[in-house]
């Protein structure tokens, strides 16, 4: 008892856990050393010191650090896309952050090192190993749509329906030239990726089969081309609507670096391709597709049908715009009614607020006459409280005083019945002397009657030895007697 209350005497001391050298894990370890040797040593670890191995690698992934943190990074991804180890059997055991910096490291992403993103262990092994998509927004299994073509089956980690078929990366641009879709085989390409590779010419188009008549797009994938007129002309039929005037800007100059760059590289006169920001007269739509298709197409002319393409799409959004300007003004006007009605309201606030105000005041009031009122009543009750106690003390006084002259009433009365008994024993005392003397002077004369005197032998001892008695209580009225 003694040592368990010394025990609890001493102060509380906090255990602060330290790693050792041998116990701490780097970046490095976790590249080039075996999954259960790792997963072990992790389980041990702090979650503080597996945060800070995470926000070591955003900070290299980051790229903010310049060449040095850049060779960092091809090192540790060096180190794990060298291993043959690392599949998914033996992923199957590693630690959860292990696990997350495995992937961001092969696939340079640093949205898998994110907080609130959080993919289930199965999907992760499966990004590692290249069986479903590394872009966090897509995560379709790969390759996608079953496709069999040479670049979905043999480049790892590709994924046709949301990355480039010549860089291999991926964006979240959605309805813009910015990317070329094939008609045929659905894979996608960068503008830029297609024109820096030569992607984007002039050549014969599918329908026509004679000679170069149209700016077209040769994709990788099923080495088809695709008519780029027809493309951009959709694009902006079905999406210009929706863009505003800076992403109109975007989309004009991706067009024009389209037909302008790629005329520039095959020697053809580029000086038309200014057109599409002009308003040209020229036939309708629907002619240029009946005419004669055979026949060679000069970079004007597909410029010239370009502009007409952005007409319309601009015809389009002024009549969006339109739409827009006459939803704008019917809420405009439901605006000006709701202030209207919001006055209105404000007004019968107001009003109500006034007569709330009054209410208040004779509220006020009424709690004031009721507060006085209570003070009144307090004071009355206070008052004959005070009222029935002097009552009841003049009621103790009065019986006191009553107790009282009764008992000077019962000793006036007794001590005048004391007064005629002795008056009355001192007339009989009299009269027995009286008779005595007579009987004296009739016993000399000649004796007396036996029997007399018995009687005033009687009377005299009565006289003389029996003290005198009260004929009635103390407490009864009687006249008092008079001698006779």
């Amino acid at each position: 008892m003694e040592n368990g209350k010394a025990e609890n005497d001493c102060p509380e001391q906090s255990v602060i856990r330290r790693l050792s050298s041998a116990d701490k894990i780097s970046l490095r370890d976790i590249a080039r050393e075996r999954v259960d040797i790792i997963s072990e040593k992790m389980h041990h670890l702090p979650d503080e010191f597996q945060e800070e191995l995470k926000n070591n690698l955003r900070v290299i992934l980051d790229g903010n650090g310049g060449s040095q943190q850049r060779e960092e990074f091809f090192i540790l991804q060096k180190l794990v896309q060298s291993r043959t180890d690392l599949t998914a059997k033996t992923l199957i055991r590693a630690h959860r952050v292990q696990l997350e910096i495995l992937v961001a490291i092969n696939t340079g992403i640093l949205a898998f090192l994110h907080p609130n993103i959080s993919l289930s262990q199965t999907s992760l092994i499966e990004v590692f190993v290249y069986k479903r998509c590394r872009n966090i927004a897509c995560q379709n299994q790969i390759p996608a749509d079953d496709c069999t073509c040479e670049i979905c089956t043999k480049r790892n980690g590709f994924c046709n329906l949301c990355m480039c078929v010549v860089c291999n990366k991926f964006d979240f641009e959605v309805n813009t030239c910015r990317w070329v879709g094939c008609d045929l085989c659905s894979h996608w390409t960068h503008t830029d990726c297609a024109i820096r590779d030569g992607l984007i010419c002039m050549g014969a188009s599918g329908k026509s089969g004679s000679g170069p008549s149209e700016m077209l797009f040769r994709c990788r994938a099923c080495n088809r081309t695709s008519e780029l007129l027809g493309w951009v002309k959709d694009v902006f039929q079905h999406c210009a609507p929706a863009w505003d005037r800076e992403a109109l800007t975007r989309e004009l100059d991706f067009v024009s670096r389209i037909f302008m760059e790629v005329t520039t590289l095959e020697g053809k006169n580029s000086s038309g391709s200014y057109l599409l920001y002009e308003e040209l007269e020229v036939d309708s739509p629907k002619s240029l597709e009946n005419g004669e298709s055979g026949r060679l197409i000069a970079p004007q002319e597909a410029c010239n049908r370009i502009a007409e393409v952005v007409q319309e799409a601009i015809r389009k959004m002024e009549m969006v715009a339109d739409e827009k300007m006459r939803m704008y003004k019917k809420a405009r006007m439901a605006v000006e009614a709701c202030d209207r009605e919001l006055q209105d309201k404000g007004r019968e606030v107001q009003e109500l607020k006034l007569e709330r105000q009054k209410k208040k005041v004779q509220i006020e009031e009424l709690e004031k006459i009721v507060r006085l009122k209570h003070a009144e009543a307090d004071m009355f009750q206070l008052k004959a409280n005070e009222a029935k106690r002097e009552a009841e003390r003049l009621q103790r006084i009065a019986l006191a005083k009553s107790d009282k002259s009764e008992e000077e009433y019962a000793s006036s009365y007794l001590k005048q019945r004391l007064s005629e008994a002795e008056a009355e024993k001192q007339y009989l005392f009299e009269k027995i002397k009286l008779q005595e003397s007579s009987r004296a002077s009739q016993s000399s004369g000649g004796g007396g009657d036996p029997s007399q005197l018995l009687m005033y032998s009687k009377m005299h001892d009565m006289l003389y030895n029996a003290p005198p008695k009260a004929d009635c209580l103390p407490n009864e009225r009687h006249p008092f007697r008079k001698n006779p």
